[in-house]
């Protein structure tokens, strides 16, 4: 009887245990969207971890309904075959370079003249006020949402054949940039040749002679182990190009406002984490630089005035009509 008892209340207990599971899978739900989200940096690069912070934070702010899986490394294609993918809707969301959206939006140009700001906080008192969320929103005539801005720090010169100290050392360099035209001018305006190659045929590009140097900012060129092939390192900080996430519209136009509004507020909150973590590891990749031997040349404030004045071309030919937004940036760093 004592036995019999014993049963009954262990099936009990195991049937109420399976109640409760039961009733808490059912209350699991599966996610109603699974999107997607194209890096071409390292899992722990700054842009990545700040990418996968805006996917924690939509899993969490929709309970689950909205799963975002960031695909780091270039998993799904460079930056400009990525925006071309999102027009179509093959791509939900991305963390792409302003660089490579102006080939689509020249207006976009303005942001990423070179020499344009004084330092960091200048940029972000731009891009955090009124000029910025004009820009986010001119996004839209592309089939893409503009959602927050990333920082990407300053880019610089580095090579594998010399210092550059003035600006007659460009002369004749051949020197790897991004795929944007902008890009292009402005190294032709200091008397290199510019040579457009994808960020992952960097490497392999120093080490064959393909190119002679690069620019980029102390994270990638850390990253990416380009210290090992191109030695030394310019500090003339000629572009704060910052980098956006944006999402396709074709995604956008399917979720509810209420979605869309979480969506933006998770963006601009993970932009904050990004540019905490871009400042952390900026300084620790310029150290472990320093530590393999990079030599670093600082320019003098009179050499960096004559590189402005060479470039000085490229605004008269990507901003002849945006002058006056122009002025407007430089005197937010007077106000």
């Amino acid at each position: 009887m004592k036995k019999r008892r014993i049963l009954i209340l262990f099936a009990a207990v195991v049937l109420t245990a399976g109640f409760f599971l039961y009733h808490r899978l059912r209350s699991v739900r599966a996610p109603e969207f699974v999107l997607s989200y194209a890096e071409n940096q390292t899992e722990d690069y700054p842009t990545t971890l700040g990418a996968k912070k805006f996917a924690e934070l939509v899993e969490k702010e929709s309970s689950g309904r909205i799963k975002i899986l960031v695909q780091a490394e270039g998993e799904l294609g460079a930056e400009s075959g990525v925006i071309a993918q999102m027009q179509y809707g093959g791509i939900d969301f991305a963390r792409v370079s302003l660089s490579q959206l102006a080939e689509y939006i020249p207006e976009l140009n303005v942001l990423q003249m070179p020499y344009l700001y004084s330092d960091s906080d200048h940029m972000w008192k731009v891009l955090d006020g009124r000029i910025g969320s004009d820009f986010l929103e001119k996004v839209s005539k592309s089939e893409l949402i503009g959602l927050s801005w990333y920082d990407a720090g300053a880019r610089n010169f580095y090579n594998s054949k010399k210092p550059i100290t003035c600006l007659e050392d460009m002369a004749g360099m051949r020197i790897r940039v991004q795929e944007s035209e902008v890009m292009v001018d402005m190294v032709e305006a200091l008397g290199a040749t510019a040579l457009p190659i994808p960020y992952a045929d960097v490497y392999s590009a120093l080490e064959r002679g393909t190119v002679d140097g690069a620019e980029n900012n102390w994270p990638s060129y850390e990253a990416m182990n380009h210290y090992e092939v191109a030695k030394y390192y310019t500090v003339d900080e000629h572009n704060r190009v910052p980098e956006m996430q944006i999402c396709s519209k074709h995604t956008w136009n399917k979720l509810s406002e209420d979605d869309r509004q979480m969506i933006l507020e998770c963006a601009k909150e993970s932009a904050l984490y990004e540019r905490k973590l871009w400042k952390e590891r900026e300084a620790d990749s310029k150290e472990i630089a320093l530590k393999q031997g990079v030599e670093v040349v600082e320019l003098s404030a009179a050499e960096k005035k004559r590189f402005q004045e060479a470039v000085m071309g490229v605004y008269e030919k990507y901003c002849a009509d945006y002058m006056d937004v122009i002025e407007q940036i430089i005197e937010e760093n007077n106000e």
